[in-house]
């Protein structure tokens, strides 16, 4: 097989890796000569660097055969789909010809299971270390790493990876337990622990150089010092399946709330599941809802961002929806909805954790806020000036010429604020 009939196969099995929150987005191409560009097609996906630029990253696995069976995804051992490797070689020689060409600014690369965790490890680093110490690859690198692989593997992934990751695949370990029993989550957990240690030794390392005062030596040599070995300085990610098995988003959010206070994960990120040729009788006929995954995405940030508690944004049972999240409105505007007490808001004298609150009113809105609030008192039209929607804000908050009245308890407000579909299917 030829490297572009590899690439085509490889890259297009990569796209159930999650590297990005990208899924809502609407098909479009460049199909008919109008415009340019296309949010499909596969093998080149958008991702962060640590310092928030958002790249460009090759995006393959380093094979597609497995000897896993997880029920749930489409290269399993049963599953009947064309297969094709790569060699080292070969993906080190597609990542910088794509680089040179200006497409990239660096890889994401996975794999399948082959002969054994160790050795498909090895092949994974194997890679990133060609890169980097053969050919001085200082573009972005992203590993998908193998939990069952040795604790000395995974630190040398970590040496040459912007970023490593894990996934934990389904949010409950019955979950994996059902579709996935060659795993363990025991292992899966074993291994973000030994890789968050990793990360926080190395931190603390270049903290502590950083703060070392630079011991005097002669003018005629160098003063540089040797700086602290990195460990993916991007930190660690994991993904996990969304509808493949009948978890709520209650207990969706309580495992990601886990994880990023045990392992300090920089990322969860949620797959909707996708129906797969030949697929097993314990899987789901349908694909869940994208707009799904689209409300997880937005109380991941909730949790993240806005000080908000698993356990609130989907209380149990809360408007008979059994611990799941509305899919009509928003996570933070179905909280307020539910928590009309809280509200009317007064943005002049409001602390900045309850400003959060606020429907509309985003992180750097409510900075902004607070710092005009500091040399005058907040009237309408500064919120015009901020450009925050302001038929979700004004039902919620009080400023110096405005009060919301009787709107705050109008029984249609959850219908009012209900904004229709923006993207075709996303309710689907």
């Amino acid at each position: 097989m030829n490297l572009q009939s590899k690439l085509a196969i490889l890259a297009d099995a990569a796209k159930y890796d999650a590297s990005c929150a990208s899924s809502g987005a609407a098909p479009r191409d460049s199909v008919g000569g109008r415009g340019m560009g296309s949010t499909e097609g596969m093998g080149i996906c958008h991702s962060y660097a640590p310092d928030g630029r958002c790249i460009s990253l090759l995006k393959v696995l380093l094979t597609n055969y497995c000897q896993y069976d997880c029920l749930y995804c489409v290269n399993r051992v049963t599953s009947n789909v064309p297969r094709a490797r790569f060699s080292v070689a070969e993906v080190v020689a597609l990542t910088l010809d794509f680089y040179r060409r200006n497409c990239i600014e660096g890889l994401f690369l996975s794999s399948g299971i082959i002969q054994s965790p160790d050795y498909t490890m090895e092949q994974v680093v194997e890679v990133a270390r060609v890169l980097r110490e053969e050919h001085d690859f200082r573009g972005y690198v992203h590993l998908k790493t193998i939990p069952d692989a040795a604790p000395e593997l995974l630190q040398r992934a970590g040496r040459y990876a912007d970023r490593l990751s894990i996934n934990i695949e389904l949010p409950t370990a019955q979950g994996l337990a059902a579709l996935a029993p060659e795993k363990s989550g025991a292992a899966i957990d074993r291994s973000m622990a030994r890789m968050a240690m990793h990360i926080r030794e190395a931190r603390a390392a270049r903290d502590a150089q950083a703060a070392a005062p630079v011991a005097s030596l002669p003018r005629a040599r160098s003063t540089r010092r040797a700086s602290a070995p990195p460990f993916a300085p991007g930190g660690q990610s994991t993904q996990m399946i969304v509808g493949a098995d009948a978890t709520d988003d209650r207990t969706i959010l309580a495992t990601s709330a886990r994880l990023y206070g045990r392992h300090r994960l920089r990322r969860v990120y949620y797959s909707a599941f996708s129906p797969i040729p030949d697929a097993a009788r314990a899987l789901p006929l349908a694909a869940p809802p994208m707009v799904r995954e689209h409300r997880l995405y937005q109380a991941d940030w909730l949790m993240r961002f806005y000080g908000f508690a698993h356990e609130e944004i989907v209380p149990p049972g809360r408007d008979g929806q059994g611990g799941m999240l509305a899919l009509a409105i928003d996570p933070k505007l179905a909280w307020a909805l539910a928590h009309r007490e809280r509200f009317p808001v007064d943005l002049n004298t409001a602390p900045r954790e309850l400003l959060l609150r606020v429907p509309g009113l985003g992180v750097t809105a409510v900075d902004r806020l607070l710092a005009a609030r500091r040399v005058r008192r907040i009237r309408h039209a500064d919120l015009a000036r901020l450009r925050v929607p302001l038929t979700k804000v004004l039902p919620f908050v009080e400023v110096a010429d405005h009060r919301p009245g009787r709107a705050l308890e109008a029984a249609d407000l959850a219908a009012r604020l209900a904004p229709p579909p923006r993207q075709r299917g996303l309710f689907e």
